[in-house]
């Protein structure tokens, strides 16, 4: 018995897995897969942009609209093929992979190369013949466009009667499955995805864990392709029809991987710790994401805030209050507009004290405008100190690459003279 008949079958003697290990490894596996898969086609998604995005739907850091969704994309098409792989019984079929290719697509768009611009077709086999650059500099050419149904339809043939042969291990047929897909490379764009996704969708189908080609990996990964196409040779006719021997480098890469995956499931179904030894990396960048590659505060920095920014600030609220100020008995400004007050070294606050005089009873409020300066960000704040409560009525904290918007100012603004207008409100009535 080989390392993989025994992994797999301690994997199969741990089933079911309770919920909680399930969950835990189903949330990793998808974020592993879909950030790999796509960063090795050039996603810039990072490791932590893609957690928040696919987790929490949060968008952060500048992300290109493309790198996003087509990482929502792609995990549209992992849950498709979970969800085919279920039923045992139902055959593989070419409307389900164009299918497949229209989810990660999502549309047709136009690609332009070389000064030509073509359609890139989503769910529709390729209308124009496309090639590769290998790893050694050559240009490999794909199946013709004229070849392509034919060929997909003698892949999922193939497929579905090896299937039921049982003669190869499952790991052999769907690398099989997946090296020959990538000679056909039937799709304008998006192949290499579409390769990953079905040949985990064998997998699943014969419940095994599904594996993932590491980003960092990818020189092993495409030169164990390499070595294939070389044993192969160049024809597509040959390489849709390659057998299990010539694609010996492959295999064996793909096996390593599916080992990993086996180790790691068994784990999660113990209920073992099934951090990776780079984790710690992954988790430092989610959680700190706001500070990565930020600008941090200098003196420079703070004194060219302070001069234009919040002094800006305190005229723009003194010119659109003033028109109020008559409402009040005294309206005094501490420090005055042109001095600064500040509490130890990063925190200044500016008070705008507001009284009334009704009846020989005087009452009062004070608005506090904050800055603090922090190592990567400056937080404004406005705090409303009155005779009846102390409410803090605004935030917003910027890093230093950010200037406060106009937008900004005028909540700031508005807020303040809601305060005003609840203030008389409660003291005229």
């Amino acid at each position: 018995m080989n390392t993989i008949e025994q992994l797999y079958k301690e994997w199969q003697s741990l089933q079911p897995l309770k919920a909680e290990y399930q969950r835990r490894l189903d949330e990793k596996f998808m974020l592993e897969f879909n950030y790999n898969s796509n960063h090795i086609e050039g996603n810039t998604l990072t490791y932590g942009q893609t957690e928040l995005l696919l987790k929490f739907g949060e968008v952060v850091n500048n992300a290109k609209m493309k790198d996003l969704e087509d990482m929502k994309a792609h995990n549209l098409c992992l849950k498709m093929i979970k969800e085919e792989a279920k039923d045992k019984e139902r055959p593989l079929t070419e409307s389900f992979i164009r299918s497949l290719h229209h989810t990660m697509l999502r549309e047709d768009y136009y690609e332009t190369k070389n000064g030509e611009t073509y359609t890139v077709h989503a769910g529709i086999y390729k209308t124009r013949p496309n090639f590769v650059q290998t790893i050694t500099g050559e240009i490999f050419e794909y199946a013709g466009v004229e070849e392509i149904p034919s060929l997909m339809s003698d892949l999922v043939a193939w497929y579905n009667k090896e299937e039921q042969n049982d003669k190869l291990s499952i790991i052999e047929l769907a690398t099989l499955f997946h090296y020959r897909y990538i000679r056909i490379h039937p799709f304008e764009d998006g192949n290499g995805r579409i390769a990953r996704l079905l040949m985990n969708y064998i997998l699943s189908k014969h419940n095994y864990p599904m594996i993932v080609v590491k980003t960092e990996d990818k020189h092993s990964y495409l030169s164990a392709l390499h070595q294939c196409d070389v044993n192969v040779g160049s024809l597509p006719f040959n390489g849709a029809n390659a057998n299990i021997e010539q694609i010996t480098p492959l295999v064996e890469y793909l096996t390593r991987c599916l080992e990993t995956s086996l180790q790691l499931s068994i784990k999660a179904a113990k209920g073992e710790n099934i951090e990776e030894d780079d984790d710690w990396r992954k988790s430092l960048k989610i959680k700190y994401h706001n500070h990565l590659n930020k600008p941090e505060l200098t003196e420079d920095r703070k004194e060219e805030i302070l001069h234009k920014e919040y002094s800006s600030l305190l005229g723009k609220i003194d010119l659109e209050l003033s028109e109020f100020y008559s409402l009040f008995s005294s309206v005094n400004w501490y420090p005055s507009l042109s001095e600064r007050r500040h509490i130890g070294t990063n925190l200044f606050i500016t008070s705008i004290h507001f009284k009334q005089d009704l009846l020989g009873y005087k009452k009062s409020m004070v608005i506090q405008i904050k800055i603090d300066f922090n190592q990567f960000t400056r937080k404004y704040s406005i705090h409303n100190d009155n005779d009846f409560n102390d409410v803090d009525v605004y935030e917003k904290e910027l890093f230093y690459n950010e200037s406060l918007s106009e937008k900004d100012t005028n909540s700031i603004i508005n807020s303040i003279g809601k305060e005003l207008q609840k203030f008389l409100e409660q003291n005229t009535n």
